[in-house]
């Protein structure tokens, strides 16, 4: 961007590294930074200073958190006989958000992928064994994407945790049409797995 300056050019350049921000968006981002630096610049400055001084890794979950275990983790009203296995921070918040899961969580870090390199020793694997191993675990369920990534990483822990503990049902969130769906915008794959999982 001409006549920009370099501070401008590396605030573009670093928020268009930011998941959904392209040039053009990380450049109206920056200028409405810019131009409001009282109110959003200075505190959003603060408020990441804050996240990169207190936010840390939950050693037993693998969550972000500011204290470590977690508060779910810490929480002794959660079920500690059910671990619910996601990809990536944000399911977990979905999770929570809708409230009707009350157990605990692994979070994996990815997914398995031959095409973006990430193997089996890149995820939070053996963690959830050792969890597995210490016992009093009844349940894993596989809250992965639907995805090819998904659907190969529940398949590959599934064989992990059998060889560990046959005692430990794994069971998989439902899939099919949603509430308020309509058949008439769903794709093939999904109505094929709504009828196959029907009850």
């Amino acid at each position: 961007m001409a006549g920009a300056g370099p501070e401008i050019e590396r605030l573009i350049a670093l928020l268009a590294k930011l998941p959904g921000l392209g040039q053009r968006s990380a450049r109206r981002a920056a200028l409405a930074l810019l131009k409001r630096r009282e109110q959003l610049l200075l505190p959003l400055t603060a408020a990441m200073q804050d996240a990169a001084d207190k936010v840390t890794t939950c050693r037993v979950c693998g969550s972000l958190s500011t204290q470590d275990p977690c508060a779910i983790c810490s929480d002794p009203a959660r079920d500690r006989a059910m671990i619910c296995v996601v990809e990536e921070d944000s399911a977990l918040w979905a999770m929570e958000r809708v409230g009707a899961f009350s157990g605990r969580y692994h979070v994996l870090g990815g997914l398995l992928s031959a095409l973006d390199g990430v193997r089996p020793e890149d995820l939070r694997m053996e963690g959830l064994i050792e969890r597995i191993k210490a016992g009093g675990i009844s349940e894993i369920i596989m809250a992965l994407p639907a995805t090819v990534e998904g659907q190969t990483t529940a398949h590959y822990i599934a064989d992990r945790l059998k060889y560990h503990d046959n005692s430990v049902t794994i069971s998989h969130l439902a899939r099919g049409v949603p509430v308020g769906g309509d058949l008439d915008w769903l794709d093939d794959g999904t109505i094929a797995h709504a009828f196959k999982s029907r009850r």
